[in-house]
């Protein structure tokens, strides 16, 4: 198999390279450098989805039909590979790479012409109602009723771990319409406005101080029945689509290399043991990125999925935690430090002990610690790839 990119795509990634060292200002690379975070904090998000969305590249991943500029998965991954080299922040996935992709594939049309240019425009801030009080891996056991009543549904539950929530004035949710059938078969997919009576947000603080985690409590919410997606009791299918493309929508390989060759440079030399685990972490990132690379050029070429694709993100865990371990170390006490206040580009921040990039390790470990949670759980993972991929 050739991996080689094409003269049509060398040029593509000339025309990528430029814009992004046109459009990427020192204050949006020094917030996505000192986001300790999964995404960027919300200032730089809306400045760089700005940016992206008068290029017409913000919804690069979404086929022309939905409004996308219709590349190749080779396309996405260079633009992708590009970005992460050049520093760019990352964008909150739960709109454009979550919900955005259900709406135009499961929504009505007057969903789409409602909900699609504003998600675009940020003028919605989504965020995703799946998990639950003891229904994280077990999503199919939730409890959060949805009772018609004429025209609308009444909604009361309570949602968990929902990344920035406190930021978001729409959630897309998993609810259960039918109690009586079996689990998968009652529950169906509603968007909800943050704003409705009856909708409150409470915060969950993580171990390294970072505000992105909330509960969200749904007290006899009302929501239009035409703010469903697809039909009732469809939501488990709709479901499993969304979280095809949350543990796959994107290429993980190429950020874990650009993060590990700015460690490299912001923490020195590193020597021994360190330099060690370093080089076994750019090898198992390598191979991670030949694997997305095989598989982006397959399905290009008409084949069906490679089960596995399935590994991915259960790999770049791996690396990600790895990346992250070895930074604290690196920096040594100076990779301790770990103030409460926010953003790590701000103001109210204190002097670092020895640089920005020592001072945001700590955060950085500690969030890390949920790439084996989120998305589905490692443990989850693994079980699917048993019974998937090798038919166990």
């Amino acid at each position: 198999m050739d991996l080689a990119l094409t003269d049509a795509e060398r040029a593509f990634r000339g025309e990528v390279r430029a814009f992004l060292a046109d459009a990427l200002s020192p204050e949006l690379r020094r917030g996505a450098a000192l986001t300790s975070g999964v995404f960027a904090e919300p200032d730089i998000a809306r400045a760089w989805q700005a940016i992206l969305e008068a290029k017409g590249w913000l919804v690069y991943h979404w086929p022309a039909a939905a409004g996308g500029p219709g590349w190749t998965r080779i396309q996405r991954w260079i633009f992708e590979k590009e970005c992460a080299e050049a520093g760019a922040p990352v964008l909150p996935g739960m709109g454009l790479k979550l919900v955005g992709p259900v709406l135009y594939t499961f929504g009505s049309d007057a969903q789409r012409a409602e909900y699609l240019p504003a998600l675009r425009s940020g003028e919605h801030v989504w965020a995703q109602g799946f998990s639950e009080p003891g229904s994280g891996s077990d999503l199919a056991s939730l409890r959060t009723r949805a009772v018609r009543a004429d025209d609308d549904y009444i909604v009361s539950g309570h949602k968990i771990w929902t990344t920035q929530a406190q930021f978001a004035n729409r959630l897309f949710a998993l609810v259960r319409t039918d109690p009586d059938v079996k689990p998968q078969q009652g529950i169906s997919f509603l968007l909800i406005d943050m704003a409705a009576p009856g909708v409150t947000v409470r915060p969950i603080l993580s171990a390294s101080g970072d505000h992105e985690l909330n509960e969200v409590f749904l007290d006899e919410v009302r929501v239009p029945v035409a703010n469903r997606v697809g039909e009732e009791g469809q939501g488990w299918s709709i479901a499993k689509f969304l979280l095809e493309n949350e543990r796959g929508g994107s290429s993980f390989a190429p950020q874990l290399l650009a993060d590990l060759r700015r460690l490299a440079e912001a923490a020195g030399p590193l020597v021994g043991e360190r330099a060690d685990r370093a080089l076994r972490l750019r090898l198992e990132a390598q191979a991670l990125e030949m694997t997305e690379l095989r598989t982006l050029i397959e399905i290009d070429a008409g084949a069906a999925p490679d089960p596995r694709s399935l590994t991915t993100k259960l790999i770049a865990s791996k690396i990600r935690q790895g990346i992250e371990t070895l930074a604290v170390d690196a920096f040594g006490l100076a990779g301790l430090q770990l103030p409460l206040e926010r953003p790590f580009y701000g103001s109210d921040v204190p002097p670092p002990i020895h640089s920005a990039e020592a001072q945001v390790a700590a955060a950085r470990y500690l969030n890390a610690r949920a790439w084996s949670i989120f998305g589905g759980t490692s443990e989850i993972q693994l079980s699917i790839i048993a019974k998937a991929a090798l038919g166990l």
